[in-house]
């Protein structure tokens, strides 16, 4: 689900983190910091999920208050709800996983009823969704597009519903790309994933491990670093690049199934990305000339990850 590029952004978050509490971090805090950032992406997957539901689900609450009307008139009283029954959302609803979630994290309390009726609105009068109320038959791929077209024409289209995620979830920047995937995913075969276990046990595991080896060998690292940078004022250095410079070298010496270039160019990214203008050519710089020492004295050490 997670992948490994969005696993090092919240182990850099966490790291920056720890950095600006000084010498008040407790022990145990960074693990429990570097938790809490895979516990608000997990919330995040399932809010989207909630509300891509509850504005398919709407059919149902429009249908009730035009046929309640006090004159209602022949197209309020034969409102279309096929996409309430769309077989797919339903498949989403009796998730065990997913209803777990829903249950634990109460999105219902975060819900802006009105953007999810004009959010349907818009929806109802799109000719994908005319054409598909059209059929009264169901198919898989007729019942997938219509949620893909709800996903992408409507809900990421919308300004209003960007607006609402980020009030809530401040990580929807860090995350959204990833969470959108997900969705994605997960529509093409609902219960896939257990949404729950939003990680897995070996990336968690992949996570912990990179946090623990920044923070515990920081200084050793450090006598990597500091030779490289020359004219360079180490603490007039953005902390972020910092931050990444470590935890590149620490992939190069501790994580010996990561190939070196994809440590380097993951960094780079990470670096043009979050720091600084000149921030990706400048980690490259430094990583670089690390990678080439650490292969002329034979310090490098890697297993071929194909066979790992």
């Amino acid at each position: 689900m997670i992948s490994r590029r969005n696993i090092r952004v919240k182990v850099m978050q966490t790291l920056y983190t720890v950095s600006t509490l000084e010498d008040n971090v407790k022990p145990g805090e960074p693990q429990k910091l570097l938790q809490k950032h895979f516990d608000q992406s997990k919330d995040l997957l399932q809010y989207f999920l909630y509300f891509l539901s509850e504005v398919a689900s709407y059919a149902e609450t429009d249908s009730y208050n035009r046929s309640s009307k006090h004159l209602p008139s022949t197209e309020d009283l034969n409102v279309n709800t096929k996409i309430s029954g769309n077989e797919l959302l339903w498949k989403i609803k009796e998730d065990a996983a997913v209803k777990s979630e829903w249950e634990r994290a109460k999105p219902e309390q975060r819900l802006d009823k009105e953007l999810v009726k004009r959010l349907y609105i818009q929806l109802a009068d799109s000719d994908a969704y005319k054409k598909y109320i059209a059929t009264p038959s169901r198919d898989a791929k007729s019942e997938r597009e219509i949620l893909d077209y709800l996903v992408d024409e409507v809900l990421l289209a919308s300004d209003a519903f960007m607006s609402h995620l980020e009030e809530f979830y401040s990580n929807w920047d860090d995350d959204g790309e990833m969470i959108i995937q997900m969705v994605k995913g997960y529509l093409q075969k609902p219960g896939s994933y257990d949404i729950g276990q939003f990680i897995s046990g070996e990336k968690l595991q992949f996570a912990k491990s990179l946090l623990t080896t920044v923070l515990e060998k920081d200084t050793h690292l450090e006598e990597y670093i500091f030779p490289k940078l020359k004219n360079w004022d180490s603490e007039r250095i953005a902390s972020l690049d910092m931050i990444l410079m470590k935890m590149g070298v620490a992939e190069f010496l501790y994580f010996e199934t990561i190939p070196p270039k994809v440590t380097i160019n993951e960094y780079i990214e990470l670096a043009k990305e979050y720091s600084t203008q000149q921030s990706g050519q400048f980690v490259n710089g430094i990583l670089d000339n690390i990678h080439k020492e650490l292969v002329q004295q034979n310090k490098l050490h890697k297993t071929d990850f194909k066979k790992a």
